[in-house]
This record gives C-alpha cells, structure tokens and sequence, in this order.
C-alpha cells in the first residue's frame, strides 16, 4: 500500500531530526508549532501559497522571504522542498505527523478520553495514573470530551487501540445477543 503524503514527508522531516542523536527534535517541534499559529493566524497567506494561478517559483520566494532566518535552516529547507513539489496543502497533516513521531520517540502518549459525564480533576488524574501504568508512555497528553449518547464508562483511544467500557456499547451487545437468541 502506498504510504500517505504525510507519512513519507513526515519521516523524513522525523530522519532530519534524529540525524543528530534526537537533538532537534525537539526544537523543531516547537518551530512546527510557530509556523502553524503564524499560518493559522494568516489565513491570506493560506490563500496565496494554494492559489493555482501563482507560479511556483513566486510561493517559493514568499516562503524563503517569510521563514528563512526565523526557523531552523533545516525547516526553512524542508518548507522549500514542500512546496516545490506543490504539497503545500498537506503541511499541517506532515506536521501532525511529525509531532506524533517526535512525541512516540519521546515516550509521550496521546490518549482520547470520551466520557458521558464532565471527569473531576480527581478522575481524570486517576485516569492518566493508570494508562501510565499500563502503557509503555512516561507521560501523557490528555484530551478529554464529553458525549451523552456513552450514557455512562468511558471510551479511551490511544493510537489505533481502543478501550470502550461505555454502557452504550454493552447495551448494543446485549441487544445482539438477545436477537441471535431469538432468533436461534
């Protein structure tokens, strides 16, 4: 299968910084979140860099004139190279992707907690305790939201591994079982 856009600009963003020992890693981390609040905050300049009608080598001067000498060299490179191959409408998935990798690297882990009810501090620090306990992460990062339909447990996403405990999803495998008897 082919890999995604921002998976193979992405590792090599990733295979820059560790060319180091990791040591830049964190540092462009922090410049990957600059950039993206600086285009966030600059929805213009969005507009320009997709514009088709603008040649290449125009974007290319207005990135080199907007970045170079405010990021890292190895970022300002790296931003050239995006868009030179016209990716740069998959710069904030290669950045999503880069940080995931920086951050797996670093033992930090990315947990999703869907509750039916608003956790207390006292829960949801008794939470993160026991992924912590349980995963190989030395920390996590948290991300918390609230959805009525759970009715009640909890739903935790870490990665691509999912723990639901809701009463939503034992009622739909009871209900189930209740129609294969029946039906049975």
């Amino acid at each position: 299968m082919a890999k995604l856009v921002s998976q193979t600009y992405g590792e090599a963003l990733f295979g820059v910084a560790m060319e180091s020992g990791g040591e830049k890693a964190a540092g462009l981390m922090e410049e990957i979140a600059c950039v993206r609040e600086i285009l966030t905050q600059n929805p213009k300049f969005d507009v320009l860099m997709r514009h088709p009608g603008i040649p290449k080598q125009e974007k290319l001067q207005v990135m080199d004139h907007v970045f170079r000498g405010h990021v890292s060299e190895e970022l300002a490179n790296f931003l050239e190279i995006v868009v030179s191959k016209e990716r740069y409408g998959d710069l904030g998935d290669i950045f999503a992707y880069f940080t995931d990798l920086v951050k797996e690297q670093q033992k930090i882990g990315i947990a999703y907690v869907t509750s039916a009810v608003p956790l207390t501090d006292s829960q949801k620090a008794a939470v993160e305790g026991r992924l912590l306990e349980t995963s190989q992460y030395c920390k996590m990062e948290m991300h918390y939201s609230v959805d009525p339909s759970v009715i009640g447990g909890m739903i935790i996403r870490i990665g691509d591994r999912v723990v639901d405990s809701s009463i939503r999803t034992k009622l739909e495998a009871l209900t189930r079982q209740l129609l294969q008897i029946q039906l049975g």
